[in-house]
């Protein structure tokens, strides 16, 4: 939690330097995680930023659609991942599920790297509103998609078929979802040495011997 108030002191030291929307979202969801949602009014907000109320609402309509654009840049960046690669980069598209289900493992967890904030706010939805319901609809769609490839690599043949494809993905993303709890910006782990632990640890477990 030590990152997360670090960023928020640094935003009002920053004093009334005109936030973009960007700005304003990164120390509003720091605020979320720090406080909570529930407990992050406006004026709170406009204090830690060092602007009024009016110029928040320039930029957000309202908390819940600062909460929504915060949980969109979280599920647009993880729903991304199961784009193949090569479709937009000009690499190789990989062949095969299993091919595919590392690329989103990689993938992912570089998103969580690269966006921790955002995915920790992420993960610790609850449906209580319309909002956090909508994510949650798309996390679970999202996993189902991990799991269809899971089970597509188990019929082929290139992952064992002893394992409930839907205990895997679970395991999978429990293993990943993890990550939020300990990982700190900065430190020995690179995004890609993470990326490989990651694959090596669970992808080896799950081949077919």
């Amino acid at each position: 939690m030590g990152m997360v108030q670090q960023s928020v002191a640094g935003a009002g030291r920053r004093g009334r330097p005109g936030y973009d929307r960007q700005g304003i979202l990164d120390v509003a969801v720091a605020t979320f995680i720090e406080r909570g949602y529930d407990a992050t009014s406006i004026a709170l907000l406009a204090d830690r930023l060092g602007l009024s109320k009016s110029a928040i609402y320039h930029h957000f309509p309202s908390k819940e659609q600062i909460l929504a654009a915060a949980l969109d840049e979280a599920l647009d960046s993880l729903e991304a991942a199961l784009v193949p690669a090569g479709d937009d980069a000009g690499r190789s598209t990989p062949r095969g599920e299993l091919a595919q289900l590392e690329h989103v493992l990689r993938e992912a967890v570089h998103v969580l790297v690269e966006r921790l904030p955002y995915v920790t706010l992420l993960l610790r939805v609850r449906g209580n509103t319309e909002t956090e319901r909508s994510a949650l609809a798309r996390r679970r769609a999202f996993d189902r998609q991990v799991r269809a490839l899971i089970e597509a690599a188990q019929h082929s043949g290139e992952l064992r078929s002893d394992i409930d494809a839907r205990v895997a993905e679970r395991l999978l993303f429990g293993m990943i979802n993890s990550i939020v709890e300990w990982y700190r910006p900065g430190g020995r782990e690179s995004a890609q040495s993470l990326a490989d632990d990651v694959v090596a640890l669970t992808l080896d477990g799950l081949r077919t011997p």
